[in-house]
């Protein structure tokens, strides 16, 4: 498989100033700002600690949160446990593209370590445009006379097309990070030559993105089954003429959902013998308790999981595929009574012979909460991004990196 992009290999960083975008965002307390859950960092480590040993002035740009969260605040504490991972000093500064900012920068010796401020605290972050769009904001005005290199490290955010994404590979040399590069080998190459039989389990709360795998995985022929289960298990179940009760067609309703019914028609009409749907699902009931029951006898309660006879059918299935994708959770897996679909499919699939990717997000955090991440083949460290790769779509970060190679080289 051909790289259409740089990566570190491509580049000798010694003595040079390089940018590395990474996605280091991450669970914090509110109350003390401190980091619940390093997994990120630990992944970033890599290339971060990398560049610093074969002699690069590395400056870390990266995001927390958004603004209105109760999460979204400085980058002060990220510094001190990206420290402790990679067992280097990393400093840090409260500030941009400031004249101290870039006075830190032009500071920096070979292998020192520079993190600057959360970057969502530049108004224009958030804003998607163009790659070329986004070369002309502040941000890249300001700091690109100061960067030698451009390194992308951020595959969790590359469907983003915002500034710190996109707009440096404009006007700056520019290259996949090691976490970048290791993604987009794994599921590329997993996407080209997948072994048959192929399923994918797909749940979860963004039952728009899932389904959009749905179609693109049946049409182009990848996938054998498709296992729903969560909120797209609801949707694919209404568009199979199953009564789910007015509180989960409500819950449907409220979140926009509703024109996904008729498209999942449509897919359930072409592709009927490979979309499984439950045949069962737990209720909530009156009591506050699980409760197992049939598709043709839902009462009007929240639907939190599927039912053991669907757990059992899908296990099945799972165990003889040689490939297998999941995205999103069974269930509100958070509740222990409501844990059951998705734990017993991720048993499954870390106990399938087949090659096992794991498509980032919450169903990452069941994963590694219920003691399944070193069990599986790839787990992603980007939903978003993942599931853009699955339904079809290109990642923009992605095609801004393999642009910068392609006029680079005219």
């Amino acid at each position: 498989m051909s790289i259409e992009y740089n990566t570190i290999d491509d580049f000798d960083v010694k003595g040079k100033t390089v940018l590395v975008r990474v996605d280091i965002n991450a669970p914090v307390n509110p109350n003390s700002a401190e980091i619940l859950d390093d997994t990120r960092m630990k992944l970033h480590s890599e290339t971060i600690k990398e560049l610093s040993d074969k002699g690069g002035k590395v400056v870390i740009l990266a995001h927390q949160s958004r603004p209105g969260k109760k999460d979204f605040t400085t980058l002060e504490q990220h510094s001190n446990v990206l420290a402790e991972n990679l067992n280097i000093d990393v400093k840090y500064i409260d500030s941009i593209f400031s004249t101290y900012a870039i006075n830190a920068i032009k500071q920096l010796n070979n292998h020192e370590i520079l993190l600057l401020e959360n970057v969502r605290f530049f108004s224009e972050e958030p804003i998607n445009k163009s790659p070329e769009e986004q070369s002309e904001t502040i941000l890249i005005k300001k700091l690109s006379p100061y960067v030698d290199i451009f390194i992308n490290d951020a595959f969790a955010a590359a469907h983003r097309s915002q500034p710190s994404l996109v707009g440096f590979t404009t006007v700056v040399p520019s290259a996949a990070g090691r976490v970048m590069e290791k993604e987009l080998k794994i599921l590329q190459s997993a996407l080209d030559k997948v072994e048959k039989p192929c399923v994918f389990v797909l749940g979860g709360m963004k039952a728009d993105d899932s389904i959009d795998v749905m179609e693109n995985v049946l049409e182009n022929g990848t996938a054998d089954y498709i296992l729903t289960t969560g909120l797209v298990a609801n949707i694919i179940l209404l568009a199979a003429g199953i009564n789910i009760g007015k509180i989960n067609k409500k819950f449907i309703n409220d979140r926009d959902y509703c024109y996904l019914i008729k498209k999942s028609k449509k897919l359930l009409k072409k592709y009927k013998s490979k979309i499984v749907y439950p045949k069962d699902v737990a209720i909530e009931n009156s009591k506050y308790e699980r409760e197992d029951v049939s598709i043709d006898k839902i009462p009007n309660y929240p639907i939190f999981d599927i039912g053991i006879e669907s757990i059992k059918e899908y296990a099945k299935l799972i165990r003889d595929a040689k490939t297998i994708f999941a995205n999103g959770p069974a269930g509100v897996f958070e509740n222990p009574k409501f844990a059951m679909g998705t734990e017993d499919i991720l048993n499954a699939i870390a106990n399938s012979k087949g090659f096992s990717i794991i498509g980032g997000g919450h169903i990452a955090a069941a994963t590694a909460s219920m003691g399944f991440d070193k069990d599986m083949n790839h787990v992603s460290s980007g939903g978003g991004a993942c599931i853009n790769l699955l339904s079809g779509k290109k990642l923009v970060a992605v095609e801004a990196l393999k642009n910068n190679k392609s006029s680079k080289s005219n």
